[in-house]
């Protein structure tokens, strides 16, 4: 066995140092030692083939020096979602490149998934590609490639072919998908896993593919490389659609938009929460949920970060997905999705995993999508203006489903919910839930004149001043900040959406004041809480981490209140604690930079970019890079 083989209950790489891999279909997670420890297929959603990240007895695939754990450098090929390793061993030199293919459409009547957007030319291939250079002396090489499917409950069976032993084929359950790995070197399979080892010598390359689904991958090392250079180019051809300013944190703003290129779901447009299920909020503790959703609430944050990098198509899609979705029901509108516009996504946790660092349960599916959660209607109706400001027209066939979302949203405005972080307490007034109705009014009316529905704007216009002023009633406490819900004093960052949504000015005495009581109260070593668990029934046990998304929110809110150096310190902190290729998860621990939750996490990098674009804003960037108008963040001028 290699030197890395896991044991099975420990040893768990730090969250931050996983390398994402990802091709609009599927994407995978890469420890720093080279093993693959999670990717489901043929969807993200789908039962898993490795996920050692929850356990480490179910699955992983490495490739890699048989000596070395350690790498000597890591990083992304320049635009690319392309990982790359250099290794030291003591003979030599190593370089690994890890990439999930991206190539030319091949039309397929039995092709699944089908397409429901308009395909560009390239899709995904259905190939994990390692390939494995010596750059120097002469470096003994391993592979070892187990995967279990199910989330760790069934081994494959492998079989290497007689005639040809750099191919072998695996079956699984029923309804997985038949894998075939090859390799330019000499396989064998033996107890659900397929191995390998060989010495390269300077200059010698070593090829390694899974495939999924009947794919075809490479044979050759000449084909593997034309392959890798033509997903290379599909990433940067991509991102060179955008638009991006020239700063010193540009970076971050492109490695955002290729993280959150690699979590849309291509076929539908689609964007999931995060990569990953049951990754603890806590260390060892119980706060694991399954992020491999689409939440309705992160249409408007999507849109904003891709319009306002130029990245229209990937905008359009997930708005096309989402109003989809809507227009589907009936009654209540969910507050998330499955990535393929499903509606029930049913929670069961799975025993037989002992969890990232013992942290259990460990869950699939998410139980979230029967709560009652008010931000649903305006996080729907601020995207739908989004896109129709940026279309400069309101489509017709989107106009039912204006008017009833902000029907619904009037309907229940006085109601209780679980609020934005969908606690699993008592419901309460939360006040960032009525905020979201009053969204929903405000920019139904301004539809609505955009409509010519002269009617529907005046009622509407009139519900969100009567909202407006209930929340100015009941939601302030007697320092004049914003709080909670109704009836308490406890700070809630959410309560930050307040300036960002153009609630009230941001030289408004209650703006300034709460987005300070955040700041001086609300924080860990400068780093914001989603609100403090002692006084919140959330209906959980334990503490959490900072939340990634609060602390860029609180960038761009001291910005908008002209604290424009706190902002920019902040927010250089912030960027400081990225992983070292440039990621983030859901949380921070402030005090070793840890990071904690699902990974990678999209709204941590939508509000990086918010963050970044107000600050760039304040510094005087040349007015293209600003935010648009009218979006979150941005001003909101009264429509002409």
């Amino acid at each position: 066995m290699p030197a890395t083989a896991p044991s099975a209950a420990g040893n768990f790489p730090p969250i931050e140092e996983y390398g994402l891999l990802a091709d609009g279909e599927v994407l995978a997670l890469v420890a720093s030692n080279g093993a693959i420890e999670w990717l489901c297929a043929p969807r993200m959603d789908s039962p898993s083939l490795f996920a050692a990240i929850l356990d480490r007895r179910a699955g992983s695939f490495r490739v890699g020096p048989r000596e070395t754990c350690v790498p000597a450098a890591r990083r992304y090929v320049p635009g690319t979602l392309i990982l790359e390793a250099t290794w030291m061993t003591s003979r030599g030199w190593l370089v690994v490149r890890d990439a999930l293919l991206v190539g030319p459409w091949e039309d397929d009547p039995n092709d699944v998934p089908p397409f429901r957007r308009d395909a560009r030319p390239e899709r995904a291939e259905h190939v994990l590609l390692r390939t494995l250079r010596c750059e120097q002396g002469s470096v003994e090489i391993v592979v070892d490639c187990e995967p279990v499917f199910d989330y760790g409950a069934r081994p494959a069976a492998w079989a290497v072919e007689d005639h040809d032993r750099g191919r072998a084929r695996a079956r699984g359950p029923a309804g997985a998908p038949a894998l075939e790995l090859v390799a330019t070197v000499p396989l064998e399979a033996t107890d659900g896993r397929v191995h390998a080892g060989a010495v390269l010598q300077e200059g010698e390359e070593a090829v390694v593919a899974l495939s999924w689904g009947g794919a075809l991958p490479p044979r050759s090392a000449a084909d593997a490389e034309g392959r890798l250079r033509r997903t290379q180019g599909f990433w940067r051809g991509w991102l060179a659609e955008g638009s991006f300013p020239d700063h010193p944190w540009r970076h971050h703003l492109q490695r955002s938009a290729l993280v959150l290129k690699g979590l849309i779901y291509a076929p539908t447009g689609a964007m999931v929460a995060a990569g990953t299920t049951s990754l603890p909020e806590t260390p060892g503790g119980e706060r694991n949920w399954d992020y491999r959703y689409t939440w309705i609430r992160d249409a408007t944050f999507a849109l904003w970060g891709l319009y306002t990098l130029g990245l229209d198509a990937d905008a359009d899609h997930f708005m096309q997905f989402v109003s989809e979705v809507a227009l589907g029901e009936h009654d209540m509108l969910q507050i998330m999705y499955g990535i393929g516009g499903e509606h029930s996504l049913p929670e069961r946790t799975l025993e037989h995993l002992s969890g990232y660092e013992g942290a259990r349960p460990v869950r699939v599916g998410n139980e979230a999508y029967r709560q009652s959660q008010h931000d649903v209607w305006g996080a729907l109706l601020d995207s739908i203006y989004l896109h129709t400001k940026d279309r400069d027209e309101l489509p017709e066939w989107l106009w039912p489903l204006v008017e009833r979302q902000v029907e619904q949203a009037l309907a229940h405005w006085q109601d209780t919910d679980q609020g934005i972080w969908e606690v699993r307490g008592v419901p309460q007034h939360f006040t960032s839930s009525k905020l979201l109705c009053w969204v929903a009014a405000d920019r139904g009316a301004r539809l609505a004149e955009r409509h010519g529905s002269a009617q529907h704007a005046d009622r509407w216009h009139a519900a969100a001043a009567e909202i407006h002023a209930d929340i100015c009633r009941h939601g302030v406490d007697g320092r004049g900040v914003f709080v909670q819900h109704y009836g308490t004093t406890a700070l809630d960052a959410s309560c930050l959406l307040f300036v960002l949504l153009r609630f009230l000015p941001p030289d408004d005495a209650r703006i300034v004041a709460t987005v300070h009581a955040i700041a001086d109260e609300l924080t860990d070593e400068e780093h914001v809480l989603r609100y403090r668990v002692e006084e919140t029934d959330d209906g959980l046990s334990g503490e959490e981490g900072t939340f990634v998304i609060c602390s860029f929110w609180l960038v761009s809110a001291l910005a908008e209140i002209g604290e424009a150096e706190r902002a920019r310190r902040l927010c250089e902190k912030l960027l400081n604690h990225a992983s070292p290729l440039g990621l983030y998860a859901e949380e921070l621990d402030p005090h070793t930079g840890r990071h904690l939750g699902n990974f990678p996490q999209a709204f941590s990098h939508l509000a990086l970019i918010n963050a970044v674009m107000h600050v760039i804003r304040a510094d005087g960037q040349p007015g293209r890079f600003a935010p648009p108008p009218h979006v979150a963040g941005a001003p909101r001028p009264e429509p002409s």
